[in-house]
C-alpha cells in the first residue's frame, strides 16, 4: 500500500480497524523511527492483528526525530508554538492535499457548508504563523467560506467587535474561533448578548494569562458573549485531523479519527470507559508520517466514542519517549 487509503469514505468500526491495521504495516514498512520503536516493545507486524496491539509513539519523537513514511518530498514543514529557546515540534507534510482533504471533510461532517459561516479568527494570521497547521486550516476555511466579513482579526480588537455585533444583528452564522486567552481578551473589552454566533476556543493561554479549569473557563466565555455554550477544537501539529466539542467539553472525532485512554503506570494497557488515562489518537489521516500518536494529554473517553481532556502529564510522568534513543 503505497498510496493513501479511502479513510473518508469509512462507515463503521470494522471500516475503521481494517484501515488501521494496513496503516500499521505500511508504517511499520516505510517509516524507521517508528519501526524502531515497535521493536523496541517487540511489536513485530506480523504479530499484531487488532487496534489494541499496535504501539503508539510518543508525541515527544516530533521534536527529535523527522517523522516521515516514505521517500516523498516535503512539502512543508508544521511547527508547534514555544517560548524563546524550547525545543518544538515539527510534522513534515508531503501531502498538503491529504491535509485539506481532513480538516474539510471534518468541519463538514460536524459544522456543514463551509459557506453558510462568517469565520472571523482571533488568532495571528497566516503571514505571521505560516508553520502553524491551525492558521492554514483556518486561513484555508475563510478563503472557503467566501465571504466579505471573514478574516484574522487578533491584532484589532475594535473592528472585530463592532464586524461581530453587525453580523450578529443581521443574522448572519458566524464563527468565532480564537485562542483562549484572546477571547478572554475580548470580554473584558465589551460584554455581548449574541444570538447567531459559535464561539470556538482552540485552547493556549501562552504564558499571557493563568491557567483556568475549563468549567471556569466556559462559563466566562458564555457570560461574556451571552451564550449557552462554548465550541471547541481538539488538534495538534502532530496530527492532520481534528475533533470538536460543541459543549461541556465532549470531543467527537471524524470517522476517521479515534481516541483510546492508556493506563498511566502501564503504556501498554488501557483503562475503561469514563476512568483517566493518557490520551492515545489514531489519525488515518497522517499515513505519510504516523497515524499512532500517544499524547501527553490526560483525558477519558466515554462508550459513545467521544472523549474529554482533562489536563497535562506532568514532564516527569512521560517516561517513554526516554526509553530509546536511536
Amino acid at each position: 500500500m503505497t498510496a493513501p487509503p479511502d479513510i473518508f469514505s469509512i462507515q463503521n468500526q470494522k471500516q475503521f480497524e481494517k484501515i488501521a491495521l494496513k496503516t500499521f504495516r505500511h508504517q511499520y514498512d516505510h517509516n524507521p523511527v517508528y519501526q524502531d520503536w515497535c521493536k523496541f516493545l517487540k511489536a513485530d507486524k506480523q504479530t499484531v492483528s487488532r487496534i489494541a496491539h499496535i504501539p503508539f509513539l510518543p508525541i515527544s519523537f516530533f521534536k527529535s526525530h523527522a517523522v516521515l513514511a516514505g521517500e516523498l518530498p516535503v512539502q512543508t514543514t508544521f511547527r508547534s508554538s514555544g517560548t524563546t529557546g524550547m525545543t518544538t515540534s515539527q510534522h513534515l507534510i508531503t501531502d498538503l492535499s491529504l491535509y485539506e482533504a481532513s480538516y474539510r471533510n471534518g468541519f463538514a461532517q460536524f459544522y456543514g457548508n463551509i459557506e453558510n459561516y462568517t469565520i472571523l479568527a482571533v488568532l495571528p494570521s497566516y503571514l505571521e504563523r505560516a508553520d502553524s497547521s491551525l492558521i492554514y486550516m483556518v486561513d484555508d476555511l475563510i478563503r472557503k467560506s467566501n465571504k466579505a466579513g471573514s478574516g484574522f482579526y487578533l491584532h484589532n480588537y475594535s473592528e472585530l467587535l463592532q464586524t461581530l455585533k453587525q453580523l450578529d444583528k443581521a443574522g448572519e452564522t458566524v464563527l468565532l474561533i480564537g485562542v483562549t486567552y484572546a477571547l478572554l481578551d475580548l470580554i473584558e473589552q465589551e460584554s455581548l448578548r449574541l444570538n447567531h454566533t459559535i464561539i470556538m476556543e482552540t485552547g493556549g493561554m501562552k504564558g499571557k494569562r493563568k491557567e483556568l479549569i475549563r468549567e471556569d473557563l466556559h462559563q466566562q466565555l458564555c457570560k461574556g458573549f451571552g451564550v449557552k455554550s462554548i465550541h471547541s477544537e481538539y488538534g495538534m501539529t502532530e496530527l492532520l485531523s481534528q475533533a470538536y466539542s460543541f459543549g461541556a467539553g465532549r470531543f467527537e472525532c471524524p470517522q476517521w479519527m479515534q481516541v483510546y485512554i492508556r493506563d498511566t503506570d502501564d503504556a501498554l494497557s488501557y483503562v475503561e470507559d469514563e476512568k483517566t488515562g493518557g490520551i492515545n489518537v489514531i489519525d488515518l489521516a497522517n499515513f505519510h508520517s504516523c497515524s499512532f500518536i500517544a499524547t501527553q494529554d490526560l483525558g477519558k473517553k466515554y462508550a459513545n466514542g467521544s472523549f474529554e481532556v482533562l489536563g497535562r502529564f506532568d514532564a516527569s510522568d512521560s517516561r517513554g519517549c526516554n526509553l530509546m534513543v536511536l
